[in-house]
């Protein structure tokens, strides 16, 4: 896509499942609290519709954390849960990369196109009609959940909606036409993360590559919850993970390039960035590379002038390789604005938080769940999936636990935890 969760690598795809529970009795033992599950509806971007691996297709959408939430809400009387899958028959949706080989720890990551739910030479998906409950769309951010004209540019959105719709309707004004009596809404992500996908350079004509302004996100985001509870409904509301924590950014080391070079040149002394204000400097550390530069096969390739790729301050990497340690720290401070207002406007309203923030940098570091380390490694990590952004159908699962969490604490229920185990990280190859 043109970027709607922003570079082609990664491009936020999501694509939903349609799937209906059977009418489950409420085991004796188990309530739902205060709430009312009867009728669930999640908001949200390509993490809510189960985007992995750099697209969107059925075995992701099918193993979104939602999905996984609503199968374990049906327990304590829990209504179905639909979503928007794609037909067996396009069962790779838009497309993914899969893991075909790891030799010696480097990946051979290899497109998949066959069997994709494209309608047209536009790259047009599938159309979906029909109710649904996961309503998540990849690329969505808070600001342009309020432009109709997304609805055209997002593929996404666009299958969801009526000829008449597409280029009209926007995601907000498509929320409200969802009656429900529960939801959960986790947006605001895309709006800091296109930005740093982006290496931090924005483009004037593509709006997913900038920083949505504070008092617009807290006023746009105040409207989302005051729609979703304007009829006393309660809910859950994610906080929004620090973008710098993920594999994409911390895979692709200004030391683990050093090191490349120095194997062929052992006199190679440092790494050379292009910052943000267009100065050049030795990188360090606290500079992050961005994943696909692992594959672009520029790194120390010399130029006309015989000077090699990143290793000379005549020739240094480009500032769209690299979100440099300035630009870092205006990432995490927009990531800590928007959730001190998702935090706030949500306790106001006393809906339950699940602070994905807090979780995922405790995966940063490594964690045990239900006996299963998980932490944020490339590949092998087991939460996130090939894109280094996205989750594995066991993060999907994880974070569906810290969800679940929330609820139950908040209202009183006792929405059963899932058991990750049963749920895999990045497959491998035969």
């Amino acid at each position: 896509m043109k970027k709607y969760i922003l570079n082609s690598f990664v491009a936020a795809i999501i694509l939903f499942a349609a799937a209906c529970k059977p009418e489950i009795e409420t085991p004796a033992g188990t309530t739902a609290g205060q709430a009312n599950f009867s009728k669930y509806i999640a908001v949200g971007n390509s993490l809510t519709s189960g985007y992995a691996d750099g697209g969107l297709y059925l075995e992701g959408q099918k193993v979104a954390y939602p999905n996984l939430i609503a199968a374990k809400m049906a327990t304590v009387g829990g209504g179905a849960f639909t979503s928007p899958f794609f037909s067996e028959e396009h069962l790779n949706g838009s497309g993914y990369i899969s893991l075909t080989a790891l030799v010696n720890g480097t990946p051979t990551l290899t497109p998949v196109v066959d069997k994709l739910a494209i309608r047209d030479a536009a790259k047009h998906l599938d159309k979906y009609s029909g109710e649904i409950q996961n309503l998540g769309i990849p690329g969505m951010r808070v600001d342009l959940a309020f432009a109709p004209a997304f609805s055209a540019a997002n593929p996404f959105f666009e299958r969801l909606l009526t000829d008449a719709q597409v280029g009209t309707t926007s995601y907000f004004q498509y929320v409200q036409t969802k009656n429900h009596t529960f939801f959960s809404l986790w947006l605001g992500n895309n709006d800091v993360l296109g930005y740093a996908l982006n290496g931090a350079v924005t483009v004037s004509t593509d709006p997913t590559t900038t920083l949505t302004d504070k008092v617009t996100f807290s006023s746009l985001y105040a409207n989302f919850l005051n729609a979703l509870t304007a009829g006393g409904q309660k809910g859950i509301v994610g906080t929004i993970p620090d973008v710098t924590a993920v594999p994409y950014f911390n895979t692709v080391t200004v030391a683990a390039l050093l090191n490349a070079a120095k194997a062929i040149n052992p006199a190679a002394a440092a790494i050379y960035i292009q910052t943000g204000t267009g100065a050049v400097r030795s990188a360090t550390a606290e500079d992050l590379i961005r994943l696909p530069f692992q594959s672009e096969g520029i790194f120390g390739k010399p130029n006309g002038s015989g000077i090699p790729y990143g290793l000379h301050p005549l020739n240094p990497i480009e500032n769209r390789w690299v979100l440099d340690k300035d630009e870092v720290i205006k990432v995490k401070d927009y990531v800590n604005s928007y959730n001190g207002t998702i935090k706030s406007l949500a306790s106001s309203k006393g809906l339950a938080i699940a602070d994905t923030y807090a979780y995922f940098n405790q995966v940063k570091t490594g964690i045990n769940v239900q006996g299963v380390g998980i932490n944020a490694s490339f590949i092998t990590g087991g939460a996130f999936s090939l894109d280094g952004i996205h989750l594995t159908p066991r993060g999907n699962a994880v974070i569906a636990n810290v969800f679940i969490d929330a609820i139950n604490a908040k209202y009183g229920s006792t929405v059963p935890n899932i058991d990750i185990t049963q749920y895999r990280g990045v497959k491998f190859p035969n």
